[in-house]
């Protein structure tokens, strides 16, 4: 079991982050500062786990040798058993976090798609399920920018969400989804198909990683909508920035400052040309490997059926579920783990 969890070289890799915690000028970037911390905790908790699951494992084994045929201890240890496979699953599952960027926190966006009011309506579901999946995992999360629909719902959304491998798990929902219904906003309660883009960004945690070069940006201010207080919306400190050479746009309404506005802007759209050359990457490792590299964005990823049947299915994974009022609650944890397994078989 050691051997598969790496227990040695979670440990160098815990000794070497301490080492950086205590360089002299380790404070200097109180953000990148406290990132290192976080993933310092979580390389603990993980540490821990399995440091305990293997003295469990071994008492398990000792008590097993000494003790056959008492039916007493037989059951003890059956419960026993379970709990350890129980926890091995679990450690297993943060094997999946491979890439390079998975354990960073992530920008999520909403965007509706064909379908009208039941489309913006849609992509205002998929944001609450986003949310409540967060919540979920203890991370914090927070409307940077939103658009909302003159009737219903939202024609697009940004949200920053922060904690440990948090890109990790999100990057699974990137791409379409396409939702089945009765329309709440059809007189004849028709069924329609609605469709919402997903776009998840691995957060930029320095501002070397990619460079803008002033001229290639074009800055446009607005007044936010929205909520956000009346000195939010009666000023122009909204703002969407341009990259001209790629067309790439970004945008924030959250702060109360058009400054602090800029740079969360800014690094949304680093973000965003970060993931444009991650792909570029990718696909010239699949060309060069003689394979087809599939469109990430534009392929229709999951199915959300509420009528004339319910089910939830992942047309990636063949992964389904027939209750979509608990996946629409925020419980995404068996797509997600099945993505990130067949994932890491591909690049195997």
């Amino acid at each position: 079991m050691a051997t598969v969890f790496d227990l040695d070289g979670l440990r160098q890799k815990i000794r070497t982050l301490e080492v950086e915690t205590r360089q002299e000028n380790f404070w200097k970037n109180a953000e990148h500062a406290q990132k290192i911390l976080t993933q310092l905790e979580h390389l603990k908790k993980n540490s821990e786990s399995l440091g305990q699951l293997e003295t469990e494992i071994d008492n398990f084994v000792e008590v097993e040798e000494i003790s056959r045929n008492d039916k007493k201890i037989e059951k003890e240890l059956a419960s026993q058993l379970e709990s350890a496979e129980r926890k091995i699953t679990e450690l297993e599952f943060q094997l999946l976090f491979q890439s390079e960027y998975d354990s960073r926190s992530a920008i999520l966006s909403v965007h509706s798609g064909t379908g009208g009011v039941d489309a913006q309506d849609w992509a205002q579901m998929l944001l609450r399920m986003y949310l409540r999946f967060a919540e979920k995992k203890d991370w914090k999360s927070k409307i940077l920018s939103e658009t909302r629909g003159q009737e219903a719902g939202i024609k697009s959304s940004t949200v920053e969400i922060k904690g440990a491998y948090v890109y990790g798990h999100l990057k699974a929902e990137a791409g379409i989804h396409r939702l089945v219904r009765l329309s709440p906003f059809n007189a004849n309660n028709l069924r329609q198909t609605s469709f919402a883009l997903v776009e998840v960004l691995p957060e930029i945690e320095t501002v070397s990683e990619i460079k803008i070069e002033p001229n290639d940006l074009r800055v446009d201010t607005f007044r936010s909508g929205g909520a956000g207080g009346q000195s939010v919306n009666k000023t122009s400190s909204a703002v969407r920035l341009t990259h001209i050479p790629t067309g790439l746009v970004a945008a924030s309404q959250s702060e109360r400052s058009q400054a602090q506005n800029k740079e969360q802007a800014m690094k949304i759209l680093q973000a965003k040309l970060l993931m444009r050359e991650i792909e570029e990457r990718e696909q010239e490792k699949q060309t060069l490997k003689g394979q087809h590299a599939s469109v990430q964005w534009g392929s229709q990823i999951r199915s959300y059926v509420l009528h004339p049947y319910k089910l939830v299915k992942d047309h990636r994974t063949k992964v389904e579920s027939k209750n979509p009022e608990e996946i629409l609650n925020g419980n995404l944890e068996p797509f997600i783990e099945a993505y990130l397994k067949k994932l890491c078989a591909v690049k195997k």
